[in-house]
């Protein structure tokens, strides 16, 4: 007997322990973190992504992110829109093709055709926002997914009409209203904004219409400033402030992504001026100004308050 329930104890024995062991093959089958959505559909889900500058994180930069608009992941080809010039046309609104992506799990490879590769790290936080993270510079860029027909190209161009002005060597004035008070800004012909960080960001010239973009001498120069109007979607404030104790102050509106009409209120003229020598930002070395560009131009502001 007592034989008996040794063997039966060693048989129970046995088939716990093989039981325990299954359930431990099952477990092991199972915890295999894999993402339940591929990283490549979901950055394929959406045509564009709209990359949220104000929200990046960390002290480093990912040249073509900080410099982009929008960003698209098409067939392992990857887009962007550098430019509010064309913006919405070019490349049927994906914008250029400036280099290639792969994905494997929830890593990013992308080989940018001038700033070359970069390994990042994709957090999906909903279904139409991301995080990109570089962990070379420990920065966060923050992503938000549209499909074109439902993207708001026209509010990103008038919400970054600064870097628009950005895009021509020069603006030609090509009309003045015959109505509006005689005024020293009449004389003004040609105008130049450079990208923020650049020391004085703007010039003048009153050089004759229509000579070659390099010929063009500028008298004057000092810095600009571009600010809302309550209420008002498509006009902007544009201040000139020039090195002299004299400032310019116009409303600024776009005719097109070629013409820009300025009204200047003290004198109630209208002038009107064309783009002339657009600039095509691959990967942009002038326009949206870098994480440290920015930290600059906050401090230059602040010592200005401070004066």
């Amino acid at each position: 007997m007592k034989t008996l329930k040794l063997l039966s104890v060693i048989f129970l024995g046995s088939m716990v322990l093989t039981s325990c062991v299954a359930e431990v093959v099952v477990e092991e089958d199972v915890y295999i973190e894999e993402p339940v959505i591929s990283l490549n559909t979901v950055l394929s889900s959406y045509e564009i992504w709209y990359v949220d500058i104000e929200r990046t994180k960390g002290t480093g930069e990912i040249p073509f992110l900080q410099k982009a608009f929008t960003v698209s992941f098409r067939n392992g080809t990857f887009f962007a829109n550098n430019n509010l010039v064309g913006l919405g046309n070019n490349g049927n609104g994906f914008g250029l093709d400036v280099g290639s992506y792969d994905t494997f799990r929830m890593n990013l490879d992308i080989a940018h055709d001038i700033d070359g590769v970069y390994e990042l790290e994709v957090t999906q936080f909903a279904d139409d926002e991301i995080e990109i993270y570089d962990r070379v510079t420990n920065t966060s860029y923050y992503l938000v997914g549209y499909q074109r027909n439902g993207f708001d190209y026209d509010q990103v161009f008038y919400d970054n009409i600064h870097y628009f002005l950005q895009e021509y060597e020069t603006w030609e004035k090509i009309f003045t209203s015959e109505f509006g008070v005689l005024n020293e800004f009449d004389n003004e012909n040609y105008l130049k904004f450079e990208y923020f960080g650049a020391g004085e960001n703007f010039k003048s010239s009153e050089d004759a219409n229509g000579i070659p973009i390099n010929d063009i001498f500028y008298d004057y120069s000092g810095h600009y400033e571009i600010n809302d109007i309550i209420n008002t979607l498509d006009r902007k404030t544009l201040t000139l402030d020039y090195d002299s104790p004299d400032n310019e102050f116009f409303e600024l509106s776009v005719i097109n992504d070629n013409k820009i009409e300025l009204f200047h209120p003290s004198s109630e003229t209208v002038y009107r001026f064309v783009g002339r020598g657009h600039i095509q930002f691959k990967s942009a070395e002038k326009g949206k100004p870098t994480q440290n560009e920015r930290k600059r131009i906050k401090k230059a502001d602040f010592m200005k308050l401070t004066k």
